[in-house]
C-alpha cells in the first residue's frame, strides 16, 4: 500500500473517532453526559439503566479501540496489531470491573473516580500514548540498522 492512500486511510480513521465523538449522544446511551458537563460533586447522580450504560459505554470503547487498532496498522505495520490488541485488551479486563463497582455504589466521594474511569473508557486517550510510542520504537530501530 502507498504512503498516500496508508495516510489518508488513518486520516479517516481519526474523523471517524472525531464523529463517535460528536455523535455520541444519538449513538450511545449515557445519561451521564450531562452530569459530568456541570458541577457534578455537588450533585447526585442522575437515575439511569445499569446494565444499558454498562454495555454501551463497553461498545463505545471497543468501537474506538478497533478504529485506534487500525489507525496503528495503518501508520506502523501489522507488528503492532498484536501487542495493540493486548494492551487495549488488558485495559478493558482491568477498568470495566472498576467501572461496574463505580457505577453500582455511586457513592458521591468516588464521582471524581468514576468520571476518570469512565473518561478513558468512552474517550480514544490510548491511541495518544501508542502512537508516539510506537513511533520512537520504529525510529529506533532505523537508528540501529
Amino acid at each position: 500500500m502507498n504512503k498516500f492512500l496508508k495516510y489518508g486511510l488513518a486520516f479517516l480513521g481519526f474523523v471517524l473517532l472525531a464523529a463517535i465523538r460528536t455523535f455520541e449522544t444519538e449513538i450511545f446511551y449515557d445519561p451521564l453526559l450531562n452530569f459530568f458537563r456541570g458541577n457534578y460533586h455537588n450533585y447526585a447522580a442522575p437515575d439511569f439503566e445499569l446494565w444499558k450504560l454498562f454495555g454501551a459505554t463497553i461498545a463505545r470503547y471497543l468501537l474506538n479501540s478497533l478504529v485506534s487498532i487500525l489507525i496503528l496498522v495503518l501508520l506502523f505495520s501489522k507488528q503492532v496489531l498484536k501487542f495493540s490488541t493486548l494492551i487495549y485488551g488488558i485495559l478493558l479486563l482491568i477498568l470495566a470491573p472498576v467501572f461496574l463497582y463505580l457505577l453500582t455504589t455511586m457513592q458521591p466521594d468516588l464521582h471524581f473516580l468514576l468520571f476518570y474511569v469512565r473518561r478513558f473508557l468512552i474517550q480514544p486517550l490510548l491511541i495518544l500514548l501508542l502512537i508516539p510510542a510506537f513511533y520512537y520504537q520504529q525510529h529506533i530501530k532505523k537508528a540501529d540498522s
